[in-house]
């Protein structure tokens, strides 16, 4: 073998292992500095817990700190711009649910792609909504709702937050499936919603358990049914839609995290792993359970999986709300 050729091997070489070096040495070093998770609705709300419960033991997880930024405005669409047009390098990760990553593609006009623009870290969390009412209107059980809802076309009133927001899709929903008609009544989020309820300014909610299921134990609102085919855990007195005579009004605010296009598949994996790692850790479980939330099984947490049941949801959900005509105000 002549000097030149071996010479030429040796330069092959030696550039793919300087190709190769920034992707090892970025895999084995992430992450370095803190790690900021984007969280589409103010403090103190039942998304932002979610984060902060997740972000605080990922971090841990990883040996850095996971910064919570509350970015909000427009249902989560300007944390979404904001979050896909983030540096790819796994330190500017999001937490969305049903509403920000189905919900708005079909609402909103977006500037972003919400399959395209993000890549999926992990499923976290399934949080049902809870057919809820003022403790003084008629009907004892859903049948009768239904039943008291036919029977009073137009006169009940539900409320939401906001045009587009869950709690008015889920209306809507419930309206296609049982032939019923009722005003929506938006509000500045589901707290002022759920507040005039337990007034009786309202009659009315398809609410978040995370965000009603106190009331509901304190008896001042109560519930019809849950929408998921099992019953909650934190709440076993409360029949699922298919007990209670509504087979198939399956509704959930489900959480997951996603990364902006093109982050590293490395980075991607070990972030995957910190969030597996936390969610099994029963204190945990025990803490989304008291909120109304159930951690997703563990075959249910990859990033593939997120992606498929992103896919399923849009595919669900747009022809309802598209049908519907459901705009943002």
């Amino acid at each position: 073998m002549t000097y030149k050729i071996k010479r030429r091997r040796f330069l092959k070489i030696a550039i793919g292992s300087a190709a190769m070096w920034p992707m090892l040495s970025r895999a084995d070093t992430y992450p370095s500095r803190p790690i900021t998770l984007v969280v589409p609705f103010s403090a103190g709300g039942p998304t932002d817990v979610i984060a902060r419960l997740v972000g605080e033991r990922v971090g841990a997880a990883l040996g850095q700190t996971v910064l919570i930024e509350n970015v909000t405005g427009a249902s989560g669409t300007i944390a979404g711009m904001r979050a896909a047009r983030a540096t790819p390098d796994g330190y500017t990760i999001t937490i969305g649910h049903w509403g920000t990553h189905v919900l708005n593609g079909a609402i909103y006009e977006l500037q972003y792609d919400l399959l395209r623009d993000f890549e999926p870290i992990a499923l976290i969390a399934n949080g049902p909504q809870l057919i809820i009412a003022r403790p003084t209107l008629p009907p004892q059980d859903l049948k009768q709702l239904i039943v008291w809802l036919k029977e009073n076309p137009n006169r009940a009133t539900a409320g939401t937050a906001g045009p587009g927001s869950g709690a008015h899709v889920a209306g809507v929903f419930f309206q296609n499936m049982t032939g019923t008609s009722f005003s929506f009544v938006p509000y500045r989020g589901a707290g002022p919603a759920l507040n005039d309820l337990m007034a009786g300014h309202i009659d009315l909610m398809f609410d978040q358990a995370s965000n009603s299921l106190a009331q509901v134990r304190a008896g001042t609102v109560k519930a019809y049914a849950v929408t998921a085919p099992t019953r909650l855990a934190s709440a076993p007195d409360i029949p699922t839609v298919d007990e209670a005579g509504l087979p198939g009004l399956y509704i959930a605010y489900w959480h997951g995290l996603w990364a902006p296009k093109n982050t590293p598949t490395e980075i991607v994996t070990k972030l995957n792993a910190a969030v597996v790692k936390v969610l099994a850790d029963p204190a945990l479980k025990q803490r989304f359970l008291d909120l109304g939330q159930e951690i997703s099984p563990p075959d249910k947490q990859s990033p593939s999986a997120l992606r498929v049941h992103q896919e399923a949801e849009i595919k669900k959900w747009w022809p309802i709300v598209k049908a519907a005509n459901i705009k943002a105000e």
